[in-house]
Order: structure tokens, then sequence, then C-alpha cells
């Protein structure tokens, strides 16, 4: 079955690629959504010059907000929202959370993920702040959204459930060797990106939130449509869903797009990492299927779901309600590392730091049948993928190494068709 999974989304994508019209992209009906995946690895204290690290990672993460900046409506650019796919710092600052207790949840020791994910001050003293200083780079120049990843929960530990296995260097078929994580509480991250936050509060573009913020809504307008932004937390409870529900009803009409940290993995499934699922452990959560079935099919105004958390790239189709089709497309770039190793990090695996590569998301609303070009971009390199002639070579073999280095380009570099866009959203305004 994944097998045959993996083959229709591999089909899928190459026939966007191949049936999409070559079109100009004409500033008045088109519009950029840039998308940041995974930010961790840039903001990791562990990986700056204080820590005895080669250079500043946090650099390579101002480097894309810089960028962005430049870029966005209000200074003459076309990127007219951007969206932040989770896991914006590395760290936890708590063993436990507490309030899981309730629900019969309970942390067991793990020698190797222990020693990885330690809790340490040093989220709050240097990660959170380089995060808040690069999304401060655009606050009050464009409507955006960061959604809460893992990695962003204030506690994350392995479930006494599901230990690790005694021979984890040797998993055979085990799906779990190392164990289960499991993240819980949101303060440290409604501190720098809640609801009444000076990036949120009072912001006319931010229209609806939830749980703190840790699940909102956006609007923004562009190429002659007004658009909704939805951002989830990660494996959201059905009352997150319900309050999903009433945000589309009360903005009927609007094309939807959803970001949220975890839904397609790197074979187009909609399926968690065996090694944090959080609905396995916690009853209250929704695995990706389940959000499916229970929201992302059932609103035909969601046209567009985005996500990181995944280490690669994967794309599907699928028709929601009405028949109409759900666009999901995955990115995250984390665990790319040539930056370090031109910095001459030597280690018995690769230091993942991301090498400054984002995805945006072009819109041509012009034509008969809208389109969107999908591209990834370095701003270390200052190159879109298919320019860089070792692209392939680099990447490839850690992120989808089954595949042709030519399929590997096609994964970030591509265009979908839009083709019900008009029949659900109508004409475009004109000016």
């Amino acid at each position: 079955m994944i097998g045959k999974t993996r083959r229709f989304v591999l089909a899928l994508a190459a026939t966007a690629a191949l049936t999409a019209p070559a079109v100009a992209w004409s500033r008045d009906e088109s519009f950029t959504l840039a998308v940041i995946p995974d930010t961790q690895n840039y903001v990791d204290y562990s990986h700056q010059t204080a820590e005895g690290f080669p250079f500043d990672a946090r650099d390579l993460f101002f480097q894309q907000m810089r960028y962005i900046e430049g870029r966005l409506k209000a200074n003459g650019g076309d990127i007219a929202f951007v969206t932040s796919l989770g896991d914006t710092w590395q760290h936890q600052t708590k063993k436990f959370d507490e309030a899981h207790a309730k629900f019969g949840v309970s942390a067991g020791a793990n020698p190797i993920l222990d020693t990885h994910f330690a809790p340490t001050d040093k989220t709050r003293t240097v990660e959170m702040p380089t995060a808040k200083q690069g999304f401060d780079i655009i606050a009050g120049k464009t409507p955006f959204s960061v959604v809460p990843g893992n990695h962003d929960y204030d506690a994350m530990w392995t479930d006494s459930r599901h230990l690790p296995i005694k021979d984890f260097m040797n998993p055979g078929d085990h799906p779990r060797p190392y164990g289960m994580l499991h993240p819980g509480g949101l303060d440290n991250w409604r501190e720098v990106f809640g609801a009444d936050t000076a990036f949120f509060k009072d912001k006319p573009w931010y229209v609806a939130s939830y749980n703190g913020g840790a699940d909102s809504a956006q609007i923004f307008t562009a190429g002659g449509y007004k658009f909704l932004h939805i951002g989830l937390e990660m494996a959201p409870s059905d009352d997150v869903l319900a309050w999903v529900a009433k945000v589309i009803n009360d903005h009927r009409g609007l094309p939807t797009i959803i970001s949220i940290h975890d839904h397609l993995n790197t074979n187009g499934e909609r399926a968690p990492n065996p090694m944090v699922d959080m609905a396995m452990v916690h009853a209250e959560h929704n695995n990706p299927e389940a959000v499916w079935k229970k929201l992302l099919s059932r609103h035909d105004q969601i046209f567009l779901v985005l996500n990181g958390h995944q280490h690669g790239q994967a794309y599907r189709a699928d028709p929601g309600a009405g028949g109409f089709a759900v666009h999901q497309l995955l990115a995250d770039y984390q665990d790319r590392g040539q930056t370090a190793i031109a910095a001459g990090v030597k280690t018995a695996y690769p230091v993942g730091i991301g090498d400054g590569w984002m995805r945006f998301m072009t819109f041509d609303m012009s034509g008969a049948t809208p389109a969107i070009r999908v591209r990834t971009y370095s701003t270390y390199y200052k190159a879109f993928s298919g320019d860089v002639p070792q692209y392939a070579a680099w990447y490839r073999g850690g992120e989808q190494p089954k595949l042709t280095d030519s399929e590997f380009l096609a994964r970030d570099d591509f265009s979908i068709e839009l083709k019900d866009f008009r029949q659900r959203f109508g004409k475009p305004a004109r000016h």
C-alpha cells in the first residue's frame, strides 16, 4: 500500500509539473506565499559561536527573514503572506508537562533522546529571543502565521509505555526502536507567538484565535481574492477542529489555506512520524488522517494544506468536500548541512542546519485556470534549487534516496493547476 501511495504521489507531482501552463507572472494578478519550514537548527543555542560552533547558524535564519522582508508587498514586492510551519526553536525548558499526568501519561527513561532533548535554560535566554528577533524583521509589515511544532512545547519526554528497545542499534522491523516522544505545554510558545503578543494583538488581519493563539486565523488579500489562513497546533483535539469549523463558517466563501506542523510524511502519506505519534500516547489528539477525515475533507473552502516536521518533501491532491481538490504539500529542510561541512564540522553524523532553503509559492490568477509555481530557494546560496548543480548530490541521499536526480529536483520545483478554483470561488475582483 505504501508503494502504491508513493507512486501515486510521484505521478501526480509529475503530471502537475507537465500540465501547468507556462505563465508570465503579472504583478497585479499574481502574488507569492512565503513558506518557512522548521527553523530549529538555525536557532539552536549549540549552533552558535558562543558554544564553540564555527559560525552563528542564526545568521542564516536572519538572512531568510531579511530576504522575505525585501520582497513583501509593503515594500513593493510580491509576498502577500508568510507562514512558518513550526519547530521554531529546538529545546525545551521542562522534563515533563505535569498537566498530562491526569491523563495517565508519564515519562520514562531514554538515554539517547534524554540527552539530545535535555531541557535547558538557554531555550529562554538564546533560542526564544532569537526566534522573536527573526520575526521582528517582518512584524508590522505583512500578515503572517507561526504554528507550534513539537520542539516548541515546554516539555518533550519519552512515554513510559513506549520505551526504546534494548538493542536499538539493530531494530529490525520494530516500528519505534528509539521509543516515542510526546510534547506538552505551550507557555513558552505563547510568550513569543501568542494571541496577546505585539505580533498579533489588535492586528486587523488576525481575525481569530484559540488556546491562547496556538490555533489562529488570518485574512489577507491578493490576486483579486480575499484568503483565509488558519494555523493549527500539532495533532489538534476535537475542540480545536470544532473551532476551525466555526471560523470557516464565519468567513464563508473565502479560499482557505491550512498550516500545521505534521500532516504528510515523505512518502506522501497522512501519517505521523512513528517516534512522535501524539494520538497514540494521548487519545485526545487527532493524527493526520483523522484531521483529514474530521476537518480537511469536510469543508469545500479548504484548497491548500502545508506542513513541515518530516524531513523532506511530498505532494498529493485528494478530493475533499464537493469533490474539490485539496492540495497538500510537505517541505522540511532542517537536515541539510552543507554549510556545516563547508565550515569544517566533522562528526559521525551530518549536522543539520537548513542551508537557508525555504519555499516560495507564486500564485498566478490571470488565466482561465489559476496555477501555483512552487520553488525552493536558499538565501545562503542565493539560488533556486534547479540552479545549484550539486543540489541532488547534496541532499537526495538523505531525503529521497529512492528517487532519481530529476525526480528529486521535481519535488522542489513544480507547478500545480487549480482547475476548480474559479468554480469554487468565482472570478477575481478587478481594481
